[in-house]
């Protein structure tokens, strides 16, 4: 298998972090946007289905309305790092709010195929918050 590739996407949402931070760091957050099904690991992990698929991952980082970093790192593949983190940043001009996804997590072919999945899915975040 490749090595991914590590993509970023930023989009502007009209919603504060407060808002948006649960849906970026707790299964039901996650499940109503991201993933087909998300459950609880432990207290370090989530278990994501896509087309069910169980996608373990474990919490990296967790700053409340802030960042929030998943490893879905498995152990066969120790060398290949497969992280997603989506960090919040507010502009302190405009006082909007905006999402920043990192993802090195999925095997795109291309950059387009990553920006077309990944519009789609904070279009659906935009649409659950509103903005």
């Amino acid at each position: 298998m490749m090595p991914a590739s590590s993509y970023e996407f930023e989009y502007e949402l009209k919603a504060s972090p407060k808002v948006l931070y649960p849906y970026l760091s707790t299964a039901s957050g996650l499940q109503q946007w991201f993933a087909d099904k998300v459950t609880v690991q432990t207290n370090l992990g989530f278990n994501f289905f896509w087309d069910n698929e169980n996608h373990p991952a474990t919490i990296v980082h967790n700053k409340a309305n802030k960042s929030f970093k998943l490893d879905f790192t498995k152990p066969d593949q120790a060398a290949q790092s497969a992280c997603m983190e989506f960090k919040l940043d507010v502009s302190e001009l405009s006082n909007t709010t905006y999402l920043v996804i990192t993802d090195s997590a999925s095997t795109f072919k291309s950059a387009d195929d990553a920006q077309e999945l990944w519009d789609y899915l904070t279009d659906k975040l935009k649409e659950i918050v509103g903005s």
